[in-house]
Formats: C-alpha cells, sequence, structure tokens
C-alpha cells in the first residue's frame, strides 16, 4: 500500500479475522454484531454504522480513533447519511480529531443539503462546550452561506465570536468588528446577550462612542422585547438589559467627565417602579443595580468636585473590601484635580495600600497609586 493510503475497514477487519482464525460467528460474539450483518459488512453489500464501527474496533482491541480516517471514505462510498455522520462528528470531537471533522465537514458541504444538519450539530457541540470542534462546523457553513446574509449566517458568526473570546483584549476588539454586522440578522432571542457582549469587549479597548450606540440599541430592543417577549430566552430576565443599557450610558458619560449626564442614567437605572417581576430573580436584580447607583452617585458627585461626597463615599466602601483599590484610585484622582484633603482616608485604608509612600504637599500619597491615576 501507498504511504498515505487510506485502508478499507474491511480489509482491516478480514486481515483480523484471518490472522486470529475467527469465523463471522466468534467474531460477531466478540462485538456484538449481528453475524448475519457482519457478513453483509464483509461483502461490500451493506453500509457501516458509527455504532458497529465502534463495536468492530473495541473487538480487534485498537485504538478507538484508528479507523477514523477509513470511516469517512466509508461514508462516502455509500449515500451519505446524518444518521451516520452525527455520532461520527461528536466522537471526533470527544476524542479531539479535529482533522477527521475538517475532512468530513469539507466533503459533505459539497452539498448543500447538509448545512442544516452540520450547523444543528455544530450547536449540539457548542452547548456541551466542544467549542473548537463547533467552530469548524459553524466555519464551514457561514462560509457556505455567506452570500446569502440569512439568519443562519448571523447566529454562526456570533457563535464564532463567542469561542473567540481570549485574554487578547486586540484580538477580541478584532473579531467583535466582524461579527457586529451581523447583529442585526439573529433572531431576537439572542440579540441582546449578542449586544452584551459586543459592549463588555468594546470597554476593554476602550471604544466609547461605538459602547454608547450599542447600549442605545440595546435599550431599544430591551423595551419592545419587554413589551412583546421573544419566544426564545436571553441569559438574564429582559428588564435587566434595559437596566443595564443605562448603567452602560452613564459609564460612557463619566468617560467624557460628563457627571451631571453620568447622574441622569443613574437615576434611569435606579428606578424600578415599571418592573412587573417581583420573584426573588428580580429582587436581586434590583438591589444589585441599588448598590451600583448608590457607589455611582457617590463617586459622580466627587468627580463632580463635591466635597461633601468624600467621607460618605469613604464609608460605603469600607464594607466592600473587594471594591476599596479601584474606589481609592477615583478619591486620589479626585484630590489631584479638587485639591481635597484625603490623608485621613488613606490612613483609614492603609492596610489596602502597598507600604511604599512618598510625601506630597497633598499628603503621604501612594506611588504607585498616583502612578497609575497619572497614567490616566
Amino acid at each position: 500500500m501507498e504511504p498515505g493510503a487510506i485502508v478499507k475497514i474491511r480489509d482491516v477487519l478480514q486481515n483480523y479475522m484471518k490472522q486470529h482464525e475467527l469465523n463471522y460467528a466468534r467474531f460477531s460474539s466478540l462485538s456484538g454484531v449481528n453475524q448475519g450483518t457482519l457478513s453483509r459488512i464483509i461483502q461490500g453489500k451493506t453500509p457501516i454504522s458509527f455504532r458497529q464501527l465502534e463495536a468492530i474496533t473495541r473487538a480487534m482491541e485498537l485504538p478507538a480513533d484508528s479507523l477514523f480516517d477509513s470511516y469517512i471514505e466509508e461514508c462516502f462510498a455509500y449515500p451519505t447519511s446524518v444518521r451516520r455522520i452525527r455520532p461520527f462528528l461528536i466522537r471526533c470531537a470527544e476524542l479531539g480529531r479535529l482533522d477527521c471533522i475538517e475532512k468530513m465537514v469539507s466533503r459533505l458541504l459539497d452539498d448543500l443539503f447538509y448545512k442544516t444538519a452540520l450547523f444543528e450539530i455544530g450547536e449540539e457541540l457548542f452547548s456541551n462546550n466542544y467549542s473548537e470542534a463547533a467552530a469548524l462546523l459553524y466555519e464551514h457553513v457561514s462560509e457556505s452561506e455567506k452570500f446569502q446574509h440569512s439568519e443562519r449566517l448571523a447566529l454562526c458568526r456570533y457563535r464564532l465570536f463567542q469561542i473567540s473570546l481570549s485574554k487578547d483584549l486586540e484580538a477580541n476588539f478584532q473579531a467583535a468588528i466582524v461579527f457586529e454586522r451581523h447583529i442585526q440578522r439573529l433572531d431576537e432571542s439572542y440579540q441582546l446577550d449578542a449586544l452584551k457582549q459586543l459592549i463588555d469587549v468594546l470597554i476593554t479597548v476602550k471604544k466609547w462612542q461605538k459602547v454608547d450606540e450599542l447600549a442605545v440599541e440595546m435599550l431599544k430592543i430591551a423595551e419592545v422585547q419587554y413589551r412583546r417577549p421573544p419566544e426564545g430566552k436571553p441569559k438574564h430576565p429582559i428588564y435587566f438589559y434595559v437596566m443595564y443599557a443605562w448603567l452602560i450610558r452613564s459609564a460612557v458619560c463619566e468617560e467624557r467627565q460628563d457627571y451631571k449626564g453620568a447622574l441622569r442614567y443613574v437615576d434611569k437605572y435606579t428606578d424600578n417602579s415599571w418592573i412587573k417581576e417581583q420573584d426573588d430573580e428580580a429582587r436581586r436584580y434590583i438591589q444589585q443595580f441599588k448598590e451600583w447607583a448608590t457607589a455611582n452617585t457617590y463617586l459622580y458627585r466627587l468627580l463632580s468636585g463635591e466635597a461633601e461626597a468624600l467621607n460618605p463615599y469613604a464609608d460605603y466602601i469600607a464594607s466592600r473590601p473587594d471594591e476599596i483599590m479601584l474606589a481609592l484610585g477615583y478619591i486620589v484622582r479626585a484630590a489631584l484635580k479638587f485639591k481635597y484633603d484625603i490623608d485621613e482616608i488613606l490612613k483609614r485604608f492603609s492596610a489596602y495600600i502597598p507600604t511604599f509612600l512618598f510625601p506630597s504637599n497633598a499628603g503621604d500619597y501612594n506611588q504607585a497609586m498616583m502612578n497609575a491615576e497619572c497614567a490616566q
């Protein structure tokens, strides 16, 4: 056999039976494959199901994926069937045989009939966290539909965007650019989550104008869906996205140093009188936004030059250790701008401040904190 040639499953099976002096009855007993079925398989009268392939492989004590390349050829030697292809692709994903998925899918998409089946298999893999395998299917399906501007194409691009997200902020941003133009064609049940993920990515790279535009779009869609809920449910209750959009718009105002505008939006997500739900989940979300509103009200007043907000803000963060370092950064920034005396506050939170200090006219500020604030 030539190097790189793919062996036929029937040849492997017949050689094994010959070497081990096994007749049909004996191998049928070892594998669990019906004797008559085994005979028809060897004679080439019937295709091999994936379940039968696994049984034959186990009986010959071969590695689970040793005949996968051969099985791809088997699938195309007979009329192709989703009943054989689906379990094969899923098992390839489980065993990390992305190469076999690529080979199978690239050949299947020559026939547009399989697009729907491959997309559905991709969704199954995605839901079971086989992201790399799912991405291969989404890439091929989206490539086959790139000129159709379909809802399925939009969902493929959304899934690829989700799968691609990592700690690489620039790569995330580039993925967001590719996906953003497809968002309008997404089914409405996905749009709010997609907008939130886009917003979260764009915040990390400080694209505040685009963040604001997407927050406006999120608000518009969420308000419509709250009145007329879609068939599918997003990750959070729909009222969450309304309040989240207001929260993001307040953050955009903060970045623009428009603290009065930011406070107006704080009032928006503080008001929950319009929320019809009264269950425990709603109460938890409402409480969370109230806490953010309290903290941000103190913060925006402080950054607006209201010295009266300094001590209440310090009291507020005292019971929230995870927020103290970030809050101290804001306090230092405000002190530098408005000449606040914050020596007592720095002493109060000295346990949270690195020990290397240096004197300044406004008190003993932490140098690392000062450097960070000046960098902004």
